[in-house]
């Protein structure tokens, strides 16, 4: 509404007062010069009717009983009642727009009418019609402004109302499709992934007990396919459970992050498992990784593990990959850079693959920006998560996430690679 809003507003009791009294108080001054100088009751009562509409600003019910019991002194003793005719019609106007019961609106506009016709007794036929039909300028336009406003005032309240039961409907539909859909995804992997990532170890366990006079290196080899199989196993059913009741498990450190004074250990373990697969890796990384908060630490761990897999993946084992983790002012720079193994890498696929689009989501979350694609005849992929990090976005982190360190995940430049979680190649 603007400023004609502002005018009207509960807020501006006590301006719209001010400007009425200094009205008056022209009104007196050069209004009246015509007819001569008020009189001495005139200013008093004057005076006193600015008073009142000040000090009950707030009350407009006694503000109005005080403007009308002056209209009728006024009227007997005064030949120009035009101060206290106006300040009672504004006190209806006032009551008329925050009364909380229309009753009383209705017998202060009688009461007010009653008084204003007392002017009019004992007067001619033609006389009195006159002054009723004055009481529409100085009962009905203030009377009927009033109803107006307040009808404007309670059809936008309730507009907004509406839009914010709107809004919370389509919140709660919005919570029950992603709860829809996270059951849908726990049984997916439950059903399908967990299935057959148990089916794999079962028969890589099954293998290397069967085959006892293999070479000790491909025992080996065996023996790291095995642990990496038994640890998606794990990582898979605290996925589910999360995704199945993510209240239930958000506060539960070791189901959603992981101790800061353990991530260098668990860094430096996915640089060692990359380096078995037979991927040349160069690593560098600040001690100061320890110090940070569960929530990043995690996403850096979960970031490092899904780049090396892709670098064993996509470049080879024969690539040569550098691993960057600085804290610089609390801010945690995170790269990974690979040569390519000579070879100039494919484009990055229409809105890239599984795992690019898992890692851009986790950065997302913690108000970073992944900046992932090709440089030369390698792969670079770093962002850099900000030091400030809000507790909803901690809280939103804590849920569940696609686990971008699981032991095989999907590839960032081939669009259809698939999501589900397999043991890495490791030559």
């Amino acid at each position: 509404m603007g400023w004609v809003g502002r005018l009207f507003d509960a807020r501006d009791k006590l301006a719209r007062m001010l400007l009425l009294d200094l009205s008056g108080v022209g009104y007196l001054v050069f209004g009246t010069q015509a007819g001569g100088s008020p009189t001495a009751t005139q200013w008093i009562l004057a005076a006193v009717a600015f008073g009142v509409a000040l000090v009950f600003h707030r009350r407009p019910l006694v503000n109005l009983v005080g403007q009308v019991a002056l209209l009728a002194v006024a009227i007997p003793v005064l030949d120009d009642t035009t101060i206290n005719q106006v300040g009672a019609s504004w006190a209806l106007l006032e009551l008329a727009m925050w009364a909380h019961r229309p009753r009383i609106i209705w017998l202060a506009a009688g009461l007010l009418a009653t008084v204003d016709l007392t002017d009019s007794i004992g007067d001619p036929f033609r006389r009195f019609l006159s002054g009723v039909f004055g009481l529409t300028v100085e009962v009905g336009v203030p009377l009927l402004l009033g109803l107006v406003i307040r009808t404007t005032r309670e059809l936008g309240r309730q507009a907004e109302e509406r839009a914010a039961e709107e809004q919370r409907r389509r919140e709660s539909e919005s919570r029950a499709a992603r709860a829809d859909e996270r059951s849908a995804i726990a049984r997916e992997l439950h059903d399908v992934v967990a299935h057959h990532v148990a089916s794999m170890v079962l028969r890589v366990g099954v293998a290397r007990h069967v085959l006892t006079d293999l070479d000790p290196r491909v025992g080996e080899v065996f023996d790291d396919v095995h642990g990496t199989g038994t640890a998606a196993l794990a990582d898979l059913r605290r996925l589910v459970a999360v995704l199945r009741n993510p209240d239930g498990v958000r506060g539960d450190a070791a189901l959603t992050a992981i101790e800061p004074s353990a991530l260098p250990a668990a860094l430096g373990a996915a640089v060692d498992r990359a380096r078995q697969a037979g991927v040349t890796v160069e690593a560098d990384i600040d001690p100061a990784v320890g110090s940070l908060d569960a929530v990043r630490g995690l996403a850096v761990l979960r970031l490092t593990q899904e780049a090396l897999t892709n670098v064993a993946k996509h470049a080879g084992t024969s690539a040569l990959a550098r691993l960057s983790v600085s804290v610089v002012d609390g801010a945690v720079h995170w790269e990974v850079t690979d040569n390519g193994r000579g070879r100039v890498p494919a484009a990055v696929p229409s809105g890239g693959g599984h795992g690019i689009t898992g890692m851009r989501e986790r950065v997302e979350v913690l108000g970073g920006q992944l900046e992932a694609g090709p440089t030369g005849t390698g792969w670079q992929v770093g962002t850099v998560l900000p030091a400030a990090v809000s507790a909803s976005a901690s809280a939103r982190t804590a849920a569940p996430l696609p686990p971008a360190g699981a032991p095989a995940p999907s590839a960032p430049r081939e669009s259809g690679a698939s999501p589900a979680p397999a043991a890495p190649e490791p030559a």
